[in-house]
């Protein structure tokens, strides 16, 4: 195991080719982070890798180089990537993506990204034409490999990122079966918080003699991180929320629920903040939006589940707030690395009842988080101190209207609604989320249906100048029957007696 040299060499040094040197320099990167100057000599080498670093260490580039320096100057067969990185989120696997595209290309590699939630026609497209590297998600990379439509036989560097959050969240039995379609001779490289559980499983079944670089002890906290416990009365909770939420400068909260990011980002918009939701159940589509106008500065404020807690990555976020305390001591890193990001400096307040200080506390510990602990109010000066809270301007903020989807065939597998102008349902709903079936086209669902009913007995009604019911000689109102009574009988029973007496 190795620390982080004191001189780091440079990155032509370190083995790189010169084109991805040169690229590396136009994008502004000219000398290595500690993780990466460690893993690169060996990755290039071709060894197996297991990379262990604080978040924000640089861990994208120490395996990201050698993974495109090792593939340079192949052709790939359509179908058949031959580099692999398996992530566990899609934010994640687009931040790959944008940050090692460009570099690719300076050596002549495509890259290409396969989430869910996103097009599928497109992705199968992309594969068709050829793919060096592919960035993925387990669940949409296997259900591509069913429909033949991508093939592991060509892979030659395997790349786990966030091996511990994907086993978290229980893709260790989809990894694995994706690992097994890989030639058992190529390189693998894994890079996690934490080397145990099912994580060493993962080492001791698919890496050959791997070595092992950390910078940091897993439980490390960012030295230029601050840590705050703030004890606050449940009564007394939202309003110091909506001060720190009305501070200058880019904030990220982090909430339990989907339900409960939803709920903070309306009650935080009536008192003057737009804050931006994230979470599980957004679409795709909605959530690039919001994080896009986060990072642009358009939005302040991003209230999140812990989705959003491994691989985003936001310049200058000064400020994360635990609304909800984390669930356990990794969350509790993941959620705190996204402030304080190479070198910078940041704050992280957890906002605990009294009842709830033992827990975090304990929680922390494990962390390895040492937190000053307050208690605040509104208008306290503590508050104000630590994360510039100031009160919000109280001017509701209008809510953005949700852009409605345009789609002109039904999606694979799924049904078409059969009104005119009616929305497609079914399988192929994007992931992340259903539509409620609460409005469509345009209109709350109870007054559509009013509107059909009320159609219905409409075309039933006598016309003006036209025969009584409406109908033509032997149509289906009857007028011209000669058995009168029985036509309006027939005619009763579509409308109430009342109405067909008259």
């Amino acid at each position: 195991m190795t620390d982080g040299p004191s001189t780091l060499p440079t990155f032509a040094e370190l083995g790189l080719p010169a084109p991805l040197v040169s690229a590396l320099e136009r994008r502004g990167i000219n000398a290595p982070f500690p993780i990466q100057a460690a893993c690169l000599p060996d990755a290039i080498a071709g060894r197996d890798v297991l990379g262990r670093g604080q978040t924000g260490s640089g861990k994208t580039l120490a395996f990201g180089l050698p993974l495109l320096a090792a593939i340079a100057g192949e052709q790939a067969a359509p179908t058949r990537p031959r580099a692999l990185i398996l992530v566990p989120t899609r934010e994640l696997a687009m931040q790959v993506q944008d940050a090692l595209a460009p570099l690719g290309r300076s050596l002549g590699l495509h890259t290409k990204t396969v989430v869910g939630g996103m097009s599928m026609v497109k992705q199968i497209q992309g594969l068709r034409r050829g793919v060096d590297v592919l960035v993925a998600t387990p669940g949409r990379l296997t259900d591509l490999i069913e429909r033949r439509e991508c093939s592991l036989a060509d892979v030659r560097i395997t790349v786990l990122d966030e091996a511990d959050h994907m086993c978290d969240l229980g893709f260790l039995p989809a990894v694995s079966k994706l690992l097994d379609q890989i030639p058992s001779d190529g390189q693998r490289l894994l890079f996690s918080a934490t080397l145990d559980g099912d994580v060493d499983k993962l080492v001791r079944r698919y890496l050959h003699d791997p070595v092992t670089h950390s910078i940091a002890p897993a439980a490390a906290p960012v030295e230029t991180m601050d840590h705050h416990l703030f004890i606050v009365d449940r009564a007394d909770k939202q309003n110091v929320i909506a001060e720190v939420a009305g501070r200058e400068g880019r904030t990220i909260m982090f909430v339990r629920t989907k339900h409960g990011v939803d709920a903070l980002a309306k009650k935080l918009a009536r008192v003057g903040v737009r804050a931006g939701a994230l979470h599980g159940g957004k679409t795709q589509s909605a959530r690039t939006r919001t994080l896009a106008e986060f990072r642009e500065g358009k939005v302040g404020v991003l209230i999140a589940t812990d989705v959003a807690a491994r691989g985003i990555h936001v310049d200058d976020v000064s400020l994360v707030v635990h609304v909800d305390p984390a669930a356990d001591h990794k969350d509790y890193l993941h959620r705190a690395g996204r402030t304080a990001r190479a070198g910078e400096r940041g704050t992280v307040a957890t906002l605990v009842a009294h009842n709830e200080v033992r827990n975090t506390e304990r929680m922390m510990r494990r962390a390895g988080v040492r937190a000053l602990r307050s208690k605040v109010t509104t208008g306290d000066d503590t508050l104000i101190r630590i994360t510039g809270a100031q009160p919000p301007s109280g001017i509701p903020v209008p809510p953005d209207p949700e852009p409605r989807p345009q789609r002109r065939g039904p999606r694979p597998g799924g049904r078409r609604d059969r009104r005119p102008g009616g929305r497609f349902e079914g399988r192929g709903e994007p992931q992340g989320g259903r539509f409620d079936g609460e409005y469509r086209e345009g209109r709350p669902a109870e007054q559509r249906d009013g509107e059909r009913r009320e159609g219905h007995r409409q075309r039933r009604e006598p016309r003006s100048g036209g025969m009584p019911g409406g109908g033509r000689p032997g149509g289906r109102g009857g007028a011209a029957r000669h058995d009168g009574g029985r036509a309006a009988g027939r005619h009763d029973d579509r409308r109430p007696r009342s109405e067909a007496a008259r």
